[in-house]
């Protein structure tokens, strides 16, 4: 099979065999060797029929359209056959340049360019020349690095997502990353609630503390404290319990347990894992101290087996 790189149509003949009819001289050039082919208008439309009944669609550039001449003009328009060579032209070399290469590769234009195949079952085998040898060698060429790179790619695309490629310690650690990132969405969640229901100021009042100096003014400093006994440090108020009023602290409080409850559940599941894993790593020792006492074992056979084969050429020696 020749592979071919480029076609063209140079120019044109008038021949009058078996009757006045224009041909166009095609020339294809393949790796190693160039050649010509004669055709006329009426096998441009042949092959475009054939083409399009082979593949089941028409090919991705039309013919030039057909043109009447009258009785009263010249059979040899220079213009009008100028503008049908580079039609045709064009025509073939969509074929060539298609992405698809159905129609290229199918036997009638093929067969029209004048390539050298041979259909399967159809005549003898092919006898390759110098020149059609090498063509054929340069193909196999281009096909095997086709494949080649096609193995590679499929090979690349399913190591994108193959998940057993991966190891099982691989495998935990990105379990608990997505765990982590689901703990800190829930605990941003939180967090935006609360500050959603303390940021509503209730009617007639204002989540601003009240300054010191108007306190006093309102109560005066001889403000009767009963004395109490005192268990711990007095407590103080923090950035985040400033602003917040006793709902807003309650609420805090609730979602600061509900995190520790849900850090203290994950805790629990490492713990349970890691369990796991030194129960797999004990009965794994059990299973090599067994083989070790069996290996043992047989070594003590084996020895006494020599001992009593030395024992017995003793004898003999």
């Amino acid at each position: 099979m020749t592979a071919i790189q480029a076609v063209c149509i140079r120019g044109y003949e008038e021949r009058s065999v078996p009757k006045p009819h224009t041909v166009y001289r095609i020339e294809i050039q393949a790796h190693v060797r160039s050649w010509q082919m004669w055709r006329r208008y009426s096998e441009f439309d042949d092959l475009h029929t054939e083409l399009t009944k082979a593949v089941g669609s028409p090919p991705p550039a039309s013919l030039p359209p057909k043109h009447k001449f009258s009785f009263m003009r010249s059979r040899i328009d220079t213009k009008l056959l100028e503008e049908r060579r580079s039609g045709l032209e064009n025509y073939l070399r969509a074929i060539l340049s298609a992405k698809e290469d159905q129609w290229r590769e199918s036997f009638p234009f093929k067969d029209f360019l004048g390539v050298p195949v041979s259909r399967q079952g159809v005549g003898p085998p092919t006898q390759f020349t110098s020149s059609t040898w090498l063509d054929e060698h340069i193909e196999l060429q281009t096909r095997i690095r086709t494949v080649r790179a096609d193995i590679n790619k499929r090979d690349a695309l399913s190591d994108c997502g193959d998940i057993a490629g991966m190891g099982e310690g691989e495998l935990q650690r990105r379990t608990d990353m997505v765990a982590r990132l689901r703990d800190d969405h829930e605990k941003l969640t939180r967090m935006v609630t609360v500050a959603r229901q303390t940021s509503r100021p209730s009617a007639g009042t204002s989540n601003a503390p009240v300054p010191e100096s108007d306190r006093e003014a309102l109560l005066g400093t001889n403000v009767f404290k009963p004395v109490t006994r005192v268990f711990g440090a007095q407590p103080k108020e923090t950035e985040q319990t400033r602003p917040l009023d006793n709902h807003g602290i309650f609420t805090m409080q609730q979602v600061q347990m509900q995190e520790q409850d849900q850090q203290l559940a994950e805790l629990t599941t490492i713990l349970q894992r890691q369990k796991q894993l030194g129960m797999a790593i004990s009965n794994e020792i059990e299973t090599q101290i067994e083989l070790l006492d069996d290996l043992a074992g047989e070594v003590d056979r084996v020895g006494g087996k020599l001992t009593a084969t030395n024992r017995q050429l003793n004898r003999l020696g």
